[in-house]
């Protein structure tokens, strides 16, 4: 088994890259999934997020508002700290139980947007970064997301910064072309940095 963290700041395009690498036939663990999965309705996840936030960050039908509680988060860093200390640990317990389920031989893909921020890089065997510059980003969340600038300014400021991810990184993967172009610069580091680890793996 090869455990493969990706990650990169919002909107640098990990999803895009997560595609590709499950194209090649790697096992892909989200971690904004699993992160969902963990707050459902009737979950003790949520149970403690309301505690420690308070019914109003829940929607009519009972389910997590997302917008309001991400309008409280990331305004705040000591309360973007405690959310962290709750969701966290649920999320890399359930992403361990998914990787503990694959295949012996598979190539486990963790996409991890906060992989730095969380000092998980020790944790795999390759970590890659994808980037894209901070004007393309901001771009991709203000006209294809429809988010405010000065939320996506913030969303941006509560993450590690390029240098940081780079300074973890096996591989940087720049984002800032084509599709085409980034499916190119996948396929070469699959052959140059997973391909051969798989082989040593075994």
């Amino acid at each position: 088994m090869l455990n493969v963290g990706l990650t990169g700041g919002i909107a640098a395009g990990k999803s895009a890259v997560a595609r590709l690498l499950v194209e090649r036939g790697a096992v892909l663990i989200d971690a904004d999934a699993v992160a969902r999965a963990v707050v459902e309705p009737g979950t003790p996840g949520l149970a403690e997020v309301v505690a420690a936030f308070g019914p109003g960050i829940l929607d009519d039908a009972g389910a997590l508002d997302r917008p309001a509680l991400g309008a409280l988060v990331f305004a705040d860093e000591s309360k973007r700290q405690v959310l962290n200390a709750i969701v966290h640990p649920l999320v890399r317990a359930e992403a361990e139980r998914l990787r503990a389920a694959a295949p012996g031989d598979a190539v486990i893909v963790q996409d991890i947007p906060l992989l730095v921020e969380g000092g998980q890089a020790g944790n795999f065997d390759v970590v890659l970064v994808v980037a894209a510059p901070l004007a393309e980003r901001m771009r991709r969340m203000v006209e294809d997301r429809g988010m405010d600038e000065s939320d996506a300014r913030a969303r941006i400021a509560a993450q590690a910064t390029d240098e940081e991810r780079a300074a973890v990184a096996d591989v940087v993967i720049n984002n800032s072309g084509s599709l085409a172009e980034l499916r190119q610069n996948v396929t070469e580091i699959w052959e140059s940095h997973i391909a051969p680890s798989i082989s040593r793996a075994r």
